[in-house]
Parts: C-alpha cells; sequence; structure tokens
C-alpha cells in the first residue's frame, strides 16, 4: 500500500513526461487524479492504524533488499507521526495540483515535475531505511529547483540556484552524519527501527557529538532555522504560489521531521545532552523570523519569515521532548512533541493556504506590495474571508489549528525550559501584530481605483481554499482524531533508552 503510494505519482509524472500530445486541461485533470490516488492511499491506512496501546510501532511495513551486502533495503511503513505529516502532505499536493497555475506553455512538464516531487516527498515520510531516506530528501531538491527556476517570475533562476546549493550542502552533512551513524553499528545495518533499538551512539564522545552535528545542521537547513534560513524568502518569493505553499508546508517539514526521526530517536543521550542548545536556537528563530516578517512590506516575504517563526516553535517542541530531565516531567516532554507534530500538520495547511493566496494575488495584480492594495473586502470577499481565517490560525487564535499546536509547545516548555518558554511566547504578540497589519493593509480602507475591478476568488480556487482552511477549523475545535494518531508514536518513542 505505502509502496503504491510512493510510486503512483513518479509512475504519472513519466507517463506525462514521456508521451506528448496532453493538452493543458488534460494533463492537469491527469495530474490531480494522480496526485489524489496517494491521498487515498493514505486514509486507507490511517482508517486501518492501530492506535491503540502496545500496538507495533511501524504499521504496513513493506520491505525488499536493495543492497543486501550493506543491509539496506527497501523498507516503508508509518507510525502516527509519519502518518499524520504524510496525509498533511498528500493533500497538500492535490490542493497545488488543482490550484489554476500559469503554465507558461510548459503544463505538461509542469505537472510531472509537481508528481515527482510528491512522490519522493511522500517516499521522505514513509521511508524505514537511512539511505532510502536521503535518496528521497536529495531527489525533492531536484523537482523544486525546476519548479522555481522554469515556472517561478523575477529573479526565479538565482533564486533555485540559492535553494538548490544552501540545502544540498545540507543534505551532505546528513550523508556524512549518516555513515558515521551506521559505522558504530555491527553488523552494518541502515534499517530504523534497528537503529532505534539499538541507539548506536550513546556516549559523549567526538564522534557521537560530531554526528549529532552533521544531523542538526542539515535538518536546520531545510527547517529552516536561524542563521541557516537566508535561502527561504528569495525562494518563495520568485516562486508561483502553488510550489511556496508545497515548499513551506511540505518540504520546510522534512527538516523537522528529519530531526525528529533521526537523531532524537536513534542518539537519545547525545541529544538529551544538547537539547537546551538547540532550544535556545529555536527561540532565537522565533523571535527572528517574527521581527523580521514584520518589517516586510511584501506580502509573499512576509509569509515567508513566519515560516521561519512557525518552525521555530516546532524545533522548540522537539527540543524539550528530548531534553536531560527528571521523569517528573515525561508528561510535559511528550506534550511537546505531540504539540510539535500538530505545528507540522497546522502550519502546512495554514501556510499552504497562505501561499494559495498569495499565488492568487499575483495572477490578478503581479505585485505584492502591501501598500498597493487596500480596499479589497468591498470586491473580493471570498479572497478577504480565506486570507483572514488563515491568518488568524498562523497567529494561534483559539479554535484554530495553530493554537492546539503552540499551546502544547508551550506548556510542555514551560515545565522544562521555563525561561525560553516566556521568552518565545513574545513571537506570537509580534505574529499576531503583524499579521492584523496585513489584513488592514490589504482589506480595509479605501479601494484604490486601479483595483475596482480586481477579481474575487474563482470556483476552484474557493474550493481548494475552502478545503484546507476547514482542516484547520477541524483541527482547532476537535483535535481529538489527530492527537489520537500522534500520542502513540511519541509516547513510544520518548520510552526510548
Amino acid at each position: 500500500m505505502l509502496t503504491l503510494t510512493i510510486l503512483i505519482p513518479l509512475a504519472g509524472a513519466l507517463l506525462l513526461a514521456l508521451m506528448p500530445g496532453w493538452s493543458d486541461s488534460a494533463a492537469r485533470r491527469l495530474a490531480v487524479v494522480v496526485a489524489a490516488l496517494p491521498l487515498l492511499l493514505l486514509a486507507w491506512v490511517g482508517w486501518g492504524f492501530d492506535t491503540r496501546a502496545g500496538a507495533p510501532a511501524f504499521q504496513q511495513v513493506a520491505e525488499m533488499p536493495w543492497i543486501p551486502t550493506l543491509g539496506v533495503a527497501w523498507r516503508v511503513g508509518v507510525d502516527g507521526i509519519a502518518l499524520a505529516v504524510a496525509l498533511m502532505s498528500a493533500l497538500l499536493f492535490v490542493a497545488a495540483v488543482a490550484w489554476p497555475a500559469q503554465t507558461q506553455g510548459s503544463a505538461r512538464a509542469y505537472y510531472a515535475w509537481f508528481l515527482f516531487l510528491e512522490g519522493v516527498s511522500l517516499g521522505v515520510f514513509l521511508a524505514l531505511d537511512l539511505l532510502l531516506f536521503y535518496v528521497f530528501f536529495d531527489l525533492s531538491l531536484v523537482g523544486m529547483y525546476f519548479l522555481i527556476g522554469r515556472w517561478g517570475h523575477g529573479d526565479a533562476k538565482a533564486a533555485a540556484t540559492k535553494f538548490f546549493v544552501y540545502t544540498l550542502a545540507g543534505s551532505l552533512a546528513i550523508l556524512l552524519a549518516i555513515i558515521g551513524l551506521v559505522l558504530a553499528t555491527s553488523p552494518f545495518s541502515f534499517d530504523m527501527r534497528e537503529l532505534i533499538a539499538r541507539q548506536p551512539l550513546a556516549g559523549m564522545d567526538v564522534r557521537s557529538g560530531l554526528v549529532l552535528l552533521g544531523f542538526v545542521v542539515g535538518f536546520a537547513i531545510k527547517a529552516p532555522l536561524f542563521p541557516f534560513h537566508t535561502w527561504l524568502p528569495p525562494a518563495h518569493v520568485d516562486a508561483p504560489g502553488p510550489v511556496s505553499a508545497i515548499l513551506a508546508g511540505v518540504l520546510l517539514k522534512m527538516g523537522v521531521y528529519g530531526l525528529i526521526r533521526i537523531p532524537l530517536s536513534m542518539m537519545s543521550a547525545t541529544f538529551a545532552r544538547y537539547a537546551f542548545v538547540l532550544a535556545v536556537v529555536a527561540v532565537i528563530s522565533i523571535l527572528w523570523g517574527s521581527l523580521v516578517a514584520l518589517g516586510q512590506t511584501n506580502f509573499k516575504r512576509r509569509i515567508a519569515y513566519t515560516s521561519v517563526n512557525h518552525m521555530g516553535y516546532a524545533v522548540l517542541g522537539v527540543a524539550v521532548a528530548g531534553a536531560l530531565v527528571g521523569g517528573e516531567a515525561a508528561a510535559a516532554r511528550h506534550l511537546a512533541l505531540t504539540g510539535a507534530v500538530v505545528e507540522l500538520v497546522a502550519h502546512g495547511l495554514i501556510t499552504g493556504a497562505l501561499f494559495l493566496v498569495a499565488g492568487a494575488f499575483w495572477q490578478r495584480a503581479e505585485e505584492y506590495d502591501l501598500g498597493a492594495f487596500g480596499g479589497l473586502a468591498g470586491v473580493a470577499p471570498r479572497l478577504t474571508v480565506a486570507t483572514t481565517l488563515a491568518a488568524f490560525a498562523s497567529l494561534g487564535l483559539p479554535g484554530l489549528a495553530g493554537f492546539v499546536a503552540e499551546f502544547q509547545i508551550f506548556a510542555g516548555t514551560f515545565a522544562v525550559y521555563p525561561w525560553l518558554a516566556a521568552i518565545g511566547l513574545l513571537g506570537i504578540v509580534i505574529t499576531a501584530a503583524l499579521f492584523l497589519q496585513t489584513i488592514q493593509r490589504l482589506f480595509m480602507g479605501a479601494l484604490p481605483k486601479r483595483w475596482a475591478d480586481f477579481p474575487d476568488l474563482g470556483r476552484i480556487e474557493t474550493a481548494t481554499l475552502g478545503v484546507l482552511l476547514a482542516l484547520v477549523v477541524a483541527v482547532g475545535l476537535y483535535p481529538r482524531w489527530l492527537l489520537a494518531l500522534i500520542d502513540g508514536a511519541s509516547s513510544s518513542l520518548l520510552r526510548t533508552p
């Protein structure tokens, strides 16, 4: 089942790439259908996923030898954490592919790259083999590079190159760390389940510290955390709206997910020794991302910097979960980790919607400058409602998904690092200010004459945003179904010695 989830979009990409003659509309319809199949398969897996106490940590496992001499195999499977993030990612790919796009006469290639990116991205979250994880992690850079460089605007080629070089450097650090981790096992194994059980680098020697550093730097670039975030704003600003939605909603999640799946799970003792340092970096990212976002007048660049802020929340939760503290804080650590995973899901839905909204602005006005707009509520009510709801969710308003995630993260952090939690809360205040200001500049006040005929959201755009934002509300009002999926995996992970 999970193997098909990866292979179906890759096969769809190959079909579009090798068979000419597709009209733009036919290519888009095929891409939507193919992109939706992994979502349906994952929903089926989720329906049958066993969340009861004592259930296997990883389910739906499939394994086939690949490089037997190294212990490398095609291994896929999911726990609750991987399934939650994969489901969100699959949904976001359907939304991005369905979104009306300016394909510049190359619809077939555009949708082929999207399907390729979907296949390898889902592979990252479903892989249970370290080498397979790395292969998918690296291939995701290729798909995103072409989507930004070919279909972006402004200085898209430079932005795509910067994205690729930065993140490739991070993936090379991860590769070196993977080699160091595997060399510490005897016999060699790339099986993530075995490495979690063995904890091969549990000491505090130089080697374990360097391996941890490789993982943290590589995943921090991908997340991104301060000061490794500088590739992100130009990539977002110059990318098409649907591509930005995937970059923020899916690819950034690979960084935080990687921290959870590898160093937190496989090097828990070493991770614990440096958890406070990582938590400090996360808080700096929270404050830096929100403050710099507040100073932006470019709508899309402002959203991009809020991703630095929100990924800081998620990494703070991961750092707290891995902290070296007494047993009395076990519940707080569990709460923080669960909150971090909910933040990955919530941020994907919310910021994915916001970047699609930014794409709608570009398609209508070819303008991101907040000062160029105003009074749009009178002519574009559907756009106003969608943007306002996503903005309030992003600032953490109760009743919406962002609040559920941030409440758990900070509740857990207060029990472990109270001063860091208090400082990090300032980021929520600044985020609230910047989103309220954004709403005022875009939709309130006098309407400039040139926007008197500003088109509102179309039928497909409204439906796409409606689905994403309905889930944001559903998670905010009734998070139990999502928490039930994640809680068991969090508990199992934190019981690892």
